[in-house]
């Protein structure tokens, strides 16, 4: 069901699926995309959970603050929305932007999350020449002028080659510029290598073996900040195995769960 929580600050959106006594995780989903990139792998995950989605600011439903935007609103966003749903000990699969969520929270809120997922995320994503060149090209020629490459980036040779791509393509373009250009600029402040390698809780990273945003060494040399993490390699798949390989993600996500006996 779509709700609707105010922060103060911004009006986000979320969706909670499952009983409410569930074991809780929860999806954070990446740069341009809203709470439906994780609806492949929804049906394909063990029952009983209590899955919590949302929209970041300036994207999908939720309201579009004016930017730019820091990765500590983000991360206040996040936690206000759990605060209010009253979440603890939640896993938290976080991509991309939402995996740089992930660390933040862990590290303010180790009450809340037992376990991190870093999906297609970095402690550091890019510099900030790209990013500046990004959010200007955005604030320009509108979010279709970086489209084509954006899906270069997230998709496979393969998946590109297939017409649901669109729908991809859809939704990023569908974004609000000051959302996109205000979470860009929020990635763009981060660098979380410091604080993610103190983290002393259950990690999982993933990474598509195609993935132009965060290739698999950056995913791989941020999740070994964090001890006794474990990571795991998604073949034929780009920067969202979870939309090119949902079996895959769900049954490794799955296994992590039980690891820390969420399931």
């Amino acid at each position: 069901m779509m709700q609707i929580f105010d922060t103060g600050e911004v009006r986000l959106h979320y969706r909670v699926d499952g009983p409410a006594d569930g074991p809780v995780v929860v999806f954070a989903n990446s740069l341009g995309t809203d709470l439906r990139l994780w609806d492949p792998v929804m049906p394909l995950l063990p029952e009983g959970l209590r899955i919590v989605r949302w929209d970041k600011r300036g994207h999908g439903l939720s309201s579009v603050p004016g930017g730019p935007y820091s990765m500590g609103g983000l991360i206040s966003d996040c936690e206000r929305l759990l605060d209010h749903l009253e979440v603890r000990d939640c896993v938290f699969v976080g991509l991309s932007i939402g995996g740089m969520i992930a660390q933040g929270l862990a590290v303010k809120r180790l009450d809340m999350i037992r376990g991190i997922v870093l999906s297609n995320t970095a402690a550091k994503i890019g510099n900030a020449g790209l990013w500046d060149e990004r959010i200007a090209a955005v604030k320009t020629g509108g979010i279709e002028s970086l489209a084509d490459g954006v899906m270069e980036r997230w998709f496979s040779k393969e998946f590109r080659a297939r017409p649901e791509l669109e729908l991809w393509r859809n939704m990023l373009v569908q974004q609000a510029v000051e959302g996109y250009a205000g979470c860009s600029a929020a990635i763009s402040g981060t660098d979380f290598y410091t604080s993610t390698s103190g983290l002393r809780l259950p990690c999982l990273g993933i990474v598509g073996d195609e993935d132009g945003s965060t290739p698999p060494d950056l995913v791989r040399e941020t999740t070994d900040l964090v001890p006794a993490s474990d990571f795991h390699l998604i073949r034929r798949a780009g920067h969202l195995p979870c939309v090119e390989q949902p079996e895959e993600y769900a049954r490794v996500l799955t296994a992590f769960l039980k690891r820390v006996g969420h399931v």
